[in-house]
């Protein structure tokens, strides 16, 4: 096979699309997390506890949400805790898990960044599709993440 052909396979076009966009993507939001005192992945870890029934998640689901090691994990709640955004809550039920609880004031810090976050979104990403697209681009990122991140479909949406 032609060596050039190979470096125009549509796979390498929609890969690197992705990349693109999703590098894309977090750099026109990290001014809106940055302003708010917040890292990406500390906003993206109070939103889904924030989404979680009873505003809380077994440390290991929030490291598999997040995609961190155990010890990453730890490092992300030990900085939401000194901040008063989680706090650890013992598991009952397994005494080696533990939770990790959203906090009053770290629901007040999401509702308060929130607005302008979805405004973003919207501005950069949802908001340049029309319904159909949004739609079928949905469940074709729940397709992938399912295959790549099969560990994650128990405890997302």
């Amino acid at each position: 096979m032609d060596p050039k052909h190979l470096f125009d396979d549509p796979r390498l076009t929609a890969a690197g699309l992705l990349f693109e966009a999703h590098h894309g993507l977090l750099a026109r939001l990290e001014e809106i997390w940055k302003a708010n005192g917040l890292s990406g992945l500390d906003l993206n870890a109070l939103i889904r506890l924030t989404r979680s029934p009873g505003r809380k998640l077994r440390m290991t689901d929030l490291a598999t949400q997040t995609a961190l090691s155990t010890s990453g994990v730890t490092r992300l709640v030990d900085r939401l805790e000194r901040n008063g955004f989680v706090r650890r809550e013992p598991d009952p039920a397994d005494r080696r898990s533990s939770y990790a609880v959203l906090t009053a004031a770290g629901a007040t810090r999401v509702a308060r960044v929130l607005p302008a976050y979805l405004e973003g979104i919207d501005r950069w990403f949802t908001g340049l599709l029309d319904p159909a697209q949004l739609a079928d681009l949905t469940a074709s990122l729940r397709v992938v993440r399912d295959a790549t991140n099969p560990e994650a479909t128990h405890i997302t949406t």
